[in-house]
């Protein structure tokens, strides 16, 4: 968990005067202006149980009950967070006879994933 004093304002935080170099905020704000919609993928990791599973489907592709014995959860849970995975293009599925079957949607999603744990594990986060 994040440390609350992170969060905290302090005097050396913040500049002494009010300026702004305009050059570079004509050429950042085209960039910035292409993130909206972003901070909904981050949403929807913003989760430990469906990062765990995203992170499981990262591996190999699981049926709903696969998912709910990994996660200890019903399957009526991990159907819900499995659709909210899909629903924001994080997860995908296909039927065969009775199961689904889920994994992540491409190298994009699996890279981040992958990138986030290695930030994790390498102790940044706090």
């Amino acid at each position: 968990m994040a440390n609350p004093k992170a969060l905290e304002t302090t005097e050396q935080d913040i500049c002494e005067v009010s300026c702004y170099d305009p050059e570079k905020i004509a050429r950042l704000k085209p960039v910035i202006e292409g993130t909206r919609g972003l901070a909904l993928i981050f949403k929807a990791l913003a989760d430990d149980t469906r990062v765990q599973i995203a992170l499981a489907l990262s591996k190999e592709e699981l049926c709903v009950c696969d998912v709910a014995a990994l996660m200890g959860v019903t399957e009526a849970t991990a159907s819900h967070h499995l659709r909210l995975l899909r629903n924001m293009g994080l997860a995908k599925y296909r039927k065969q006879g009775k199961l689904v079957f889920y994994s992540l949607d491409d190298e994009h999603v699996m890279g981040m994933i992958r990138q986030a744990l290695e930030h994790f594990r390498e102790g940044k986060h706090e």
